[in-house]
């Protein structure tokens, strides 16, 4: 009987364990992994050398942080060396994995790391080869818990990554203190500009229920050095700051501080009368500022770490202290005095235009924000999109970087794909960011690059930001596009160390989410290494910006010339007419240009020196204008959007060489979006091309396939469910 029962019960576990493998077999390769993936290393002298390299952990201390590491590096290590890690009290031999920081091991603070320690700060660490006594240990060392899970994290990179574990030497700590995600996400959980499912923040069933969504969140923002999270729209909702959503922040902040996050809210500058009864926000009124203490002191009750709030105010109809013709500073002084006991900040928008101001719409947030620098307390930073329109797909640098001297300006980044195809583009956003990092202000001579204002080397700015605009929901795979995944992870890189290249970070990316195959490295780096341009090429050639399609900015729209305000409508951007096109930003326009410093003007303004990349950006030009190619300007637009269009169906073409040597579901799944990026790259040159012929009356070149439909095909053309629409407030 007893034998029979045994016999079921290994029948039993047998076709559980097969249960289990064909579910892993289903969900393995959907995405959802992101590059945390820790499947067994297929090159087996690689293989051989990491088992050798790592026979035994020792990992002493009991943090919730370190618990989380550890909770990291099990799985990790046991997937990747396929087979169980062994942890020891004390260590017996060579091929040791010693972890810890002086306080939470003997072994470490027997080492002698003090003084490359006392360099890393709160969130650096160390990954070396020691040898003691004959025995060759590799350690990971930090200042702090949360420096030893960031250690853990790059440790991980490194075998998945298939790098040699001789002579190991890695010594970092982050640029930029405050690295966060600017989530747009409604309560009602909608997301403004999102294309990949619903909000991930569950509110009707926080606090109670947590989804294990939030807990693999905050792991993949670890394991990229994101150290804070921005929970809500900036176009914000004050029922957010009850006690109601405070418990279910509460609960969330919970989740995320082991992983060293620290949670944020959006602050609506009209709260005090929405939900505080008061008949006023005027920031200077007593009563607001006694209801802003109160109510920033019962959020700490609830949320011992509360970071700060991010605050748009004055901008597209959100309430701001120019309501009351008060200033921003008056405004963001108001919350920093009464967040500063407890240490936290306010990080206040950039994005302003009024509706009463008849300017240049990029010279608006300069104007507003320079005569104001030294005015705001010390906890305020200004938070500036990286160029003066709007996360255009090209634009030159934001003149405020370099403008505000006393004041820090931190970086807005867009991750999410707003102006670049939504979801379904391939876009490797990492060359954008990149372009404006290494772009020179020269606020203080050569080599002022906007990296070195935000990273406070320039200034000696107090505090540092860099935030980007969040391209996560529920989608299995968070992103909607597979490759938006790579968008997530070189944000958090070029947060923690901006002097990483783009290449650098793609062939590190590519190699933890898909694979380490020569071929498969090397044809996708190319694809993502081309692909913001091949976008621009066929989106907004030559400077041209902000000519998508209204409200929804889904597809082109360059004939839009009616909306709310004339900077809402593409005709404003351009400029259009029958001798030419542009928009001109020098002393014969708007002197846009004025607000940068003379070598910036100078090169921009001077024809031959201005970069075809933002010729129409800064000069309104005659179509028969020579650019340096030697073609007319009427041509090289030609040229520009049927290359962009040609490159996009080669992208396609290029990604179906690895067919069989990447999984078959994700190898499906970016297929047939890189056929709606080529169908919708044509769609886009023909939109364009014929919309502008209009004025220029000069034919395409004979060379070129004539466009699919007519000018007014493409006008009639209407989707009024575009995903990621601004809802209405």
């Amino acid at each position: 009987m007893f034998s029979k029962t045994k016999k079921r019960f290994h029948l039993l576990a047998f076709f559980m364990a097969l249960l289990l493998l064909m579910s892993f077999k289903i969900f393995a390769e959907d995405g959802y992994r992101l590059w945390l993936r820790y499947d067994v290393i297929a090159n087996a002298d690689k293989l051989k050398e990491y088992k050798k390299s790592i026979k035994e952990i020792h990992f002493p201390g009991d943090s919730p942080t370190l618990r989380v590491a550890r909770s990291e590096l099990t799985p990790g290590l046991t997937g990747l060396l396929g087979s169980p890690v062994r942890y020891v009290d004390k260590v017996s031999g060579s091929g040791a994995l010693v972890i810890g920081t002086p306080q939470s091991s003997k072994v470490i603070a027997s080492l002698g790391l003090d003084d490359k320690l006392k360099s890393l700060g709160r969130e650096g660490y160390l990954i070396q080869n020691i040898k003691i006594e004959g025995k060759k240990y590799i350690v990971i060392s930090a200042n702090t818990d949360v420096g030893i899970l960031y250690g853990v994290f790059n440790f991980l990179k490194v075998l998945q990554t298939n790098k040699n574990l001789d002579n190991l030497e890695i010594s970092e700590s982050p640029k930029i203190e405050y690295r966060l995600l600017n989530h747009w996400d409604n309560l009602d959980r909608t997301v403004e500009r999102g294309y990949a499912g619903f909000s991930l923040w569950d509110w009707h069933k926080l606090p109670d229920y947590l989804d294990p969504r939030y807990k693999d969140y905050a792991r993949a923002n670890a394991s990229i050095g994101i150290n804070g999270t921005v929970l809500t729209n900036v176009n914000s909702n004050a029922l957010i700051l009850t006690p109601m959503y405070l418990e279910k922040i509460a609960a969330l902040a919970d989740v995320f501080r082991p992983y060293g996050i620290r949670v944020y809210l959006t602050a609506r500058f009209s709260a005090p009368i929405q939900i505080g009864g008061l008949s006023t926000a005027d920031p200077l009124d007593p009563q607001v500022k006694k209801w802003w203490k109160d109510k920033i002191n019962e959020i700490y009750e609830y949320i011992p770490d509360f970071g700060g709030f991010l605050v748009k105010a004055n901008s597209e109809g959100q309430p701001g202290p120019q309501n009351y013709n008060r200033s921003h500073a008056d405004g963001a002084n108001l919350l920093a005095d009464a967040l500063s006991q407890h240490g936290g900040i306010v990080m206040w928008r950039a994005f302003v235009y009024t509706y009463d101001v008849n300017e240049d719409r990029a010279e608006q947030a300069y104007n507003e924000f320079v005569p104001l620098d030294g005015k705001f307390r010390d906890n305020v930073l200004i938070q500036a999109k990286n160029g003066p329109i709007d996360f255009q797909p090209r634009e030159p640098f934001h003149p405020l970087f370099g403008a505000m001297k006393k004041t820090p300006v931190m970086m807005e980044f867009q991750i999410t794909q707003e102006y670049l195809g939504c979801a379904t583009h391939l876009v490797y956003l990492a060359t954008l960011y990149k372009e404006c990092l290494d772009s020179d202000t020269y606020a203080k001579g050569k080599g002022s690059t906007v990296a070195k204002v935000l990273d406070g080397s320039l200034f000696k700015y107090a505090n540092t930001g860099f935030a980007g605009v969040s391209n996560i929901g529920t989608d299995r795979n968070w992103t909607g596009h597979h490759f938006g995944q790579a968008n997530w992870y070189c944000f958090g890189r070029l947060g923690w160390n901006h002097k990483l290249s783009a290449e650098k970070i793609a062939e590190e990316w590519i190699r933890m989410t898909f694979s380490n195959d020569k071929d498969v490295v090397k044809t996708l780096k190319k694809i993502m290494m081309a692909s913001r341009e091949i976008a621009v090429s066929y989106m907004t050639p030559l400077g041209l910006h902000h000519i998508m399609a209204e409200g929804h900015h889904y597809g082109p729209g360059p004939w839009v010339a009616v909306s709310g305000r004339p900077d809402w409508t593409s005709v404003y951007y351009h400029q259009a007419d029958s001798k030419g096109i542009g928009f001109e930003r020098t002393t014969k326009g708007s002197d846009a240009l004025s607000q940068y410093y003379l070598e910036v003007k100078e090169k921009f303004s001077n024809l031959e020196t201005c970069p075809d990349e933002y010729l129409l950006w800064f000069h309104h030009l005659d179509w028969d204008y020579e650019m340096k190619s030697g073609r007319t300007l009427w041509e090289e637009l030609c040229y520009k959007y049927y290359h962009g269009a040609d490159s996009a169906k080669w992208t396609a073409d290029k990604f179906s060489t690895l067919s069989g040597k990447i999984d078959e579901e994700r190898f499906e799944h970016v297929s047939a979006f890189l056929k709606i990026q080529a169908e919708e790259a044509i769609w886009w040159r023909n939109s364009c091309l014929l919309y502008f012929q209009s004025y220029s009356k000069k034919p395409i070149p004979v060379k070129y396939e004539k466009p699919s439909g007519t000018l007014e095909y493409y006008k009639s053309l209407r989707f009024p469910y575009a995903p990621g629409i601004r809802p209405s407030w």
